[in-house]
């Protein structure tokens, strides 16, 4: 029994196919915009070098706190 209010209620919400009728237009008017709007607006000048090197940065932290060796080494739990 409540397998199958469950089915009715998520369909109810999302509908047959997952999308909804308003899901649907919100993803058409987007992809629509970024069809149009690039052809209306000026081309922008390029970021500054700094700019680009900021993702570049992030990464590396992110690769340092993955492969730095964890303070508490010592504190290894052996289960039975």
């Amino acid at each position: 029994m409540r397998l199958e209010e469950s089915n009715r209620t998520m369909s109810k919400y999302f509908g047959p196919f997952g999308f909804g009728v308003g899901g649907f237009l919100l993803l058409l008017a987007l992809a629509a915009s970024m069809v149009v709007l690039p052809l209306m607006l000026p081309p922008l000048p390029p970021p500054p070098l700094m700019l680009l090197f900021f993702p570049v940065g992030i990464m590396a932290a992110l690769m340092f706190l993955a492969f730095s060796p964890a303070e508490a080494v010592g504190d290894v739990l052996h289960t039975v």
